[in-house]
């Protein structure tokens, strides 16, 4: 059987394979612990074998990538200094290996098929949780919520949160049209039950936080570049104004008491202090990636016992900086925050300087719902997550410096079995 090479690797041709396999990716993100190695073996098929079809084409230069990798590899050498070196060292290959998939998605897989596919597997992945989920009651608060098919309703929250981004970009930011946006409909209603039923007070203030976020960039796609930069700057100005004012005017009990939560948020502030303190212990380089959440390690034990965490797994200090300083150090921690910075920082640049960017913008929105993620969640940490594919993806593009990354060359085609 014939098949072209622009079929899989394009974009320009590729678009039903390339939806087909962020959709399926993200399911794999989202139930893996379900589904178990399989799903993980059939995420790595979606990518890896692309670089066999023309690794030139696929891989790119990856000297203009340093940057991207800084922190997986050190993750992967911490296993040298790590407390857990066989649990560090398989954490780190895996986390690299996902990095190279995200890049390789990135290569062949534009703008419009990521929020094609983001939409299907979002909404998918929100589908099987109301068919399939349960509610769970929470020892520390008393209350029951709905979790979906996860562990966790933060989880199921973000999921939601990332259905509604996908379905803004669809229909508010002219990346879609046709039936697509009777999809991002369809999508969004599923994602704001999945949100109420949830009550994570998280994915509502972010959701929120990041449609208004998207809605005000689109605005001022209107205005001439220089305007542009001066009116978000004053906007940026105001918004930090409104948000400290907030916090010493009451405003931040106000906002955890409509959602009822206590001024601990549940617990988390604790998690915290005990982070802080276990990573002032080895604060340059840390313990060892992933090394922390290990049985049989005294104080993880205890936060087990105190969290009523039953199985003694899948928990974390719910701060993607404080949890990196205790796996990595303050080096690692820095390490991860430049790709998060400049991927942010970068795509505002190319929104605010060029006429019309609808990458720049859609990008960009991704980054701002994970660096708000990043003082309450560790989306970007681990490997085979949703919220670390969609960083390195925006940063590879960043990285590329090109709308489309793989140029469409003349036709021609190879055989496959």
């Amino acid at each position: 059987m014939r098949i072209a090479k622009t079929r899989l690797i394009g974009p320009d041709g590729n678009e039903a394979y390339a939806a087909f396999a962020i959709a399926l990716s993200f399911f794999v993100f989202a139930y893996s612990f379900r589904f178990g190695q399989v799903s993980i073996l059939a995420y790595y098929a979606l990518w890896m074998p692309l670089v066999a079809i023309d690794y030139r084409r696929v891989l790119g230069n990856y000297a203009r990538y340093a940057w991207i990798f800084a922190f997986a590899l050190f993750a992967c050498l911490s296993v040298f200094w790590s407390q857990a070196p066989g649990t560090t060292a398989r954490a780190g290959v895996q986390y690299l290996s996902h990095v190279l998939c995200a890049l390789i998605a990135m290569r062949v897989v534009d703008t419009r098929t990521l929020v094609r596919g983001g939409l299907i597997g979002t909404g998918l992945v929100l589908l099987y949780s109301m068919v399939f989920g349960v509610y769970h009651l929470d020892p520390l608060d008393g209350t029951y919520s709905f979790v979906g098919a996860f562990a966790s309703k933060n989880q199921l929250g973000f999921y939601a949160s990332l259905a509604v981004l996908f379905a803004f970009a669809a229909l508010f930011l002219g990346v879609e049209r046709g039936l697509w946006k009777f999809a991002a409909i369809g999508c969004v209603l599923v994602a704001l039950y999945c949100l109420k039923a949830s009550q994570s007070a998280t994915s509502v203030l972010t959701t929120v936080a990041i449609a208004g976020l998207c809605l005000a960039l689109r605005a001022l796609e209107k205005l001439a570049p220089r305007h542009r930069k001066m009116l978000f700057l004053a906007l940026a100005m105001l918004a930090v104004f409104i948000v400290i004012a907030g916090a010493y005017g009451g405003g931040y009990e106000m906002v955890l008491g409509a959602f009822g939560k206590d001024a601990t948020l549940t617990g988390r502030t604790y998690l915290w202090q005990q982070g802080i303190e276990t990573a002032g212990e080895a604060p340059v380089a840390g313990i060892g990636y992933q090394a922390f959440w290990v049985q049989g390690f005294a104080l993880a034990e205890k936060l087990w016992a105190d969290f009523f965490i039953s199985g003694r797994s899948g928990f974390h200090f719910h701060n993607t900086f404080i949890a990196a300083t205790v796996e990595t150090g303050l080096v690692g921690c820095l390490l991860l925050t430049m790709v998060l910075v400049v991927t942010l920082a970068g795509h505002l640049g190319r929104l605010l300087s060029a006429a019309r960017d609808a990458e720049a913008l859609v990008l960009f929105t991704v980054a701002a719902l994970l660096a708000v993620r990043t003082f309450v969640e560790i989306d970007i940490l681990n490997p085979y997550h949703v919220g670390s594919f969609l960083l390195y993806f925006a940063a590879g593009k960043l990285a590329d410096g090109r709308r489309r990354p793989v140029q469409r060359s003349a036709p021609y085609r190879t055989a496959f079995a």
